[in-house]
């Protein structure tokens, strides 16, 4: 297992796998450690998380280098998901008590109730993308609700990885109640059968999170899966076209285009086409690749060059079926994972830049002459996790969020972002189950009724 830099093409660090019996060893250790976590009060736990949460901010620089040098993050990205991940720690800290208060029910008996208790270790199993917040929007709910946790990680960034393993330890949690695992992708499904493990959850591709609900339910364990996405942006006639410009190329380039709930398609009216056309091309153009550590750098390289081949691969099959590549669309000179920002048109059904995640910088534009149509070529996709509108008209931007796109989230005149205070998931091949919010924590917890008469 290699973390390699996609900047400098540097072997960063070789780590040894962990033996399927240092694997038993440590899942045995874990739940230990969740059998008197368990009984913790909120209000320690609390402190725990508030710790951590401290750890974090105290070593936020060195947090997104050590991002910036695995999977090519731009340092900028890198210091705000080292905050974000900050924030959620603070959240559940203050809300997780009040999430999982019993709640009365009134029935026949003197006394009824529902009670949410912890399950037990849950399994994550995360990707390299949001090396961070990936993990601790899973960790600061899973631990606040008493239970324990382990994470197989992306494998490329497994210095993230143990970096957390040490940051829990360092705000004084209990020893084992949070590990890291280094293992590789074939000793996932064994590590799921283990009656040790109670629940997995998995941030990833869809054809990842088919493996690990397969796994999970022949196990009959619950899982969550959070996959991937093709998240269409609606531009409607009344909109303001510089604006929607600018935040539709914000989401599109973020991370370098790297995000499952990346803005990915732009479904544009027909009397702005060309205006919009003309801005986010332009701003397109404006965006810098280089040095992810230079602070004028706007999109840093892939995470691995593989991931960059597969990706020119989608383009220039799309090119040959027909697809107009308005800009970019090529592999840069030099050993770094680059790919430009690239932008497509005339793409149809039958093309993988219609039908497929483009995961990196490459943006698809669709004109519409009614919203009828708009609709229909954005719920044209497996996928459900988020979608854009843009309008003047907040009530029609409303009513289509609502009645019309097919999607676990729907921002109005924004990009879609995830909030610790919102519920975080898709439908269809996009996954199920829900992160963050009161649902996420309530995901891996035993909703248990009890009745006294």
């Amino acid at each position: 297992m290699q973390s390699v830099n996609p900047f400098t093409g540097e072997i960063l660090q070789t780590y040894r796998e962990y033996t399927a019996d240092e694997t038993l060893s440590i899942l045995q250790s874990v739940d230990n450690a969740y059998r008197q976590w368990r009984t913790t009060s909120f209000g320690l736990r609390s402190g725990l998380m508030k710790k951590l949460q401290a750890k974090l901010t105290a070593n936020r620089e060195a947090l997104a280098l050590l991002m910036v040098s695995e999977m090519g993050k731009v340092r900028r990205e890198a210091l705000g998901e080292i905050d974000k991940c900050a924030l959620v720690c603070g959240y559940y800290a203050e809300n997780c008590e009040a999430f999982l208060q019993p709640e009365i029910v009134k029935t026949e008996a003197s006394e009824s109730y529902i009670a949410f208790q912890p399950i037990g270790t849950i399994l994550a199993v995360m990707p390299w993308n949001f090396p961070f917040w990936q993990v601790f929007r899973f960790l600061a709910p899973a631990l606040m609700a008493g239970n324990a946790g382990v994470l197989k990680h992306a494998s490329n960034v497994s210095g993230c990885a143990l970096a957390i393993e040490q940051l829990v330890q360092a705000a004084g949690f209990p020893e084992n109640v949070f590990r890291t695992l280094l293992v590789g992708s074939s000793g996932v499904k064994s590590i799921i059968d283990h009656p040790l493990v109670k629940a997995v959850t998995l941030t990833g591709s869809t054809p990842a999170g088919k493996a690990v609900a397969s796994a999970a339910g022949a196990a009959l364990k619950k899982s969550v899966l959070e996959l991937g996405g093709s998240d269409p942006y609606l531009i409607l006639a009344d909109a303001d076209v510089k604006e929607a410009a600018r935040l539709c190329v914000t989401s599109r380039l973020l991370n370098a285009g790297q995000s499952c709930i990346g803005a990915k398609r732009f479904i544009v009216a027909d009397e702005v086409y060309e205006a919009f056309k003309s801005e986010f091309v332009e701003l397109m153009k404006g965006a810098a690749c280089g040095d992810p550590l230079d602070p004028a750098t706007a999109i840093g390289p892939l995470a691995r060059t593989d991931l960059r081949d597969e990706l020119h691969q989608q383009v220039e099959t799309s090119r040959n079926l027909g697809a107009t590549v308005v800009m970019g669309g090529y592999i840069p000179v030099g050993r770094a994972a680059f790919y430009p920002p690239t932008v497509l048109e005339n793409v149809v059904p039958g093309m993988p830049a219609y039908q497929e995640e483009l995961f990196g910088p490459v943006a698809v534009l669709y004109r519409f002459k009614t919203e009828e149509e708009a609709i229909r070529v954005a719920n044209d996709t497996v996928f459900g996790l988020g979608a854009g509108i843009f309008t003047s008209d907040p009530g029609k931007g409303k009513m289509l969020a609502e009645k019309g796109l097919e999607a676990g989230c729907v921002f109005v005149n924004d990009f879609v972002k995830s909030d610790p205070r919102l519920p975080f998931g898709g439908i269809k091949e996009s996954g199920y189950g829900r992160e963050l919010s009161g649902f996420g924590v309530r995901e891996f917890v035993n909703i248990k009724t009890i009745v006294v008469k």
